[in-house]
């Protein structure tokens, strides 16, 4: 399985889909659940979702980056990153779709 990005209009038409309601409405659902995800990492360090997964805040340190094609190094400052790791029955819902 390759990992792909989702948008937040993707998971908003899905839900419309699936629910039937309004477009806007999921698009306004899907933004304030991402918008208590990062007020959740910015408080904490770990935000779980139960039966979901855990979104996670990762320091990466500062390290040289070379241009591939011109071989000039240059550094890539700190950042913070957002991880997230899927639970056991969000994996076994996607298997199961997938194999659908």
């Amino acid at each position: 399985m390759d990992k792909q990005n989702i948008s937040r209009d993707e998971i908003a038409e899905a839900m419309k889909s699936e629910f039937g309601f309004n477009r806007k409405l999921c698009l306004d659902i899907v933004n304030d659940i991402i918008d208590i995800i990062i007020e959740g990492l910015k408080l904490d360090k770990k935000v779980k979702i139960h039966n979901f997964g855990t979104f996670k805040l990762n320091n990466k340190k500062s390290r040289i980056g070379r241009n591939p094609k011109t071989k000039e190094e240059h550094n890539i400052p700190r950042r913070n990153v957002i991880t997230f790791k899927a639970s056991k029955i969000l994996l076994k819902y996607i298997n199961n779709k997938i194999n659908d």
